[in-house]
């Protein structure tokens, strides 16, 4: 290798997964087939639904739809190849391909990340000024509210992708864990990362801290909004329009904040590949089953869709 020249020795990685039982393997296949399979379908009937009614076509159901996208892509990312690892022979995966994988995953994460920003943000409009929610949700500030998350979250994992991919890896190439995650791939260099672990921290500080921020100051303030409402019927109908929000906003950041925030020297391997699996794909499932059993539009929806009843003109 010239000198100077920062190139990496290894060309591919082995994704070490979760274990090397054929049996365990098996067992586990099925269990994260369903999984995936639940995922996709639930989340593609939330964007078919959507689709499909024009009562629907409301900046909710909008965020809402895109939110479905972003979870599909997602799991998309990580799951087809853990499952064909857990069946296959070879685990391997090439130095690019990991790259890829880092890449979109870690895009896709930031960008839902900022996006509950925006779905908080929706539902503020929506019971703080009930009567200009049309007004101040345009169609046009939907759409760039939306493309600005997709921008941000795709413009900062190309930092965290190519600070962590351009390091040396002279080997060992075995990650411990389903699929190429930056800390995991990183610990693998075979010199000092601690520049690009700074760089880390501070996206990890703007993406895990930040909106987390942000979405509490909205909900305070539609906490009050909420206490002026003189009828506890009104009440009740005007939290629950935040519920499922809530619900699905928690299960994300809590894991994600534990990974990401907490010091080095209290990194596990074997506990992050659950935790991941957990925000990864069981977020991505959760997402559908808690927004199309607490929502009666997409309960009509789909019940006009089957046949089986009419959605209100």
């Amino acid at each position: 290798m010239p000198p100077g020249q920062n190139q990496s020795w290894v060309s591919e990685f082995i994704l070490l997964g979760f274990s090397n039982d054929p049996t365990f393997n098996r067992i586990f296949f099925v269990a994260f087939l369903l999984l995936y399979l639940s995922s996709v379908l639930g989340n593609g009937l939330i964007i078919t639904l959507i689709c499909m009614d024009t009562h629907l076509h409301t900046p909710m159901y909008f965020f809402l739809c895109v939110l479905s996208l972003l979870d599909v892509g997602y799991v998309t990312t990580t799951m087809p190849q853990m499952l064909v690892h857990l069946l296959a022979h070879s685990q391997t995966i090439s130095f690019v391909g990991c790259g890829l994988q880092m890449y979109v995953f870690c895009a896709l994460g930031l960008t839902e990340c900022t996006f509950f920003v925006v779905m908080a943000y929706d539902r503020y409009v929506a019971i703080c000024y009930p009567l200009h929610y049309t007004v101040i949700l345009t169609w046009g500030l939907c759409t760039r509210l939306t493309a600005g998350t997709w921008a941000c979250g795709f413009f900062l994992s190309l930092i965290h992708t190519f600070l962590t991919m351009r390091l040396p890896y002279c080997g060992p190439n075995v990650v411990n864990h389903y699929f190429c995650e930056g800390p995991s791939v990183r610990s693998l260099a075979c010199m000092d990362t601690h520049l690009t672990e700074k760089v880390d921290l501070i996206i990890s500080v703007f993406m895990v801290v930040v909106p987390p921020s942000l979405i509490l100051a909205s909900y305070i303030r539609i906490a009050q909004a909420i206490l002026k409402i003189k009828s506890m019927e009104g009440r009740c109908k005007a939290f629950s329009t935040c519920a499922s929000h809530l619900t699905v906003v928690t299960f994300f950041y809590a894991p994600a904040i534990y990974i990401y925030m907490r010091p080095n020297s209290s990194y596990s391997h074997e506990q992050d590949k659950q935790i991941s699996l957990f925000y990864n794909a069981f977020t991505a499932l959760l997402n559908p089953v808690v927004y199309s059993l607490r929502n009666k539009d997409i309960k009509g929806a789909f019940l006009k869709v089957m046949g089986q009843g009419r959605a209100p003109e």
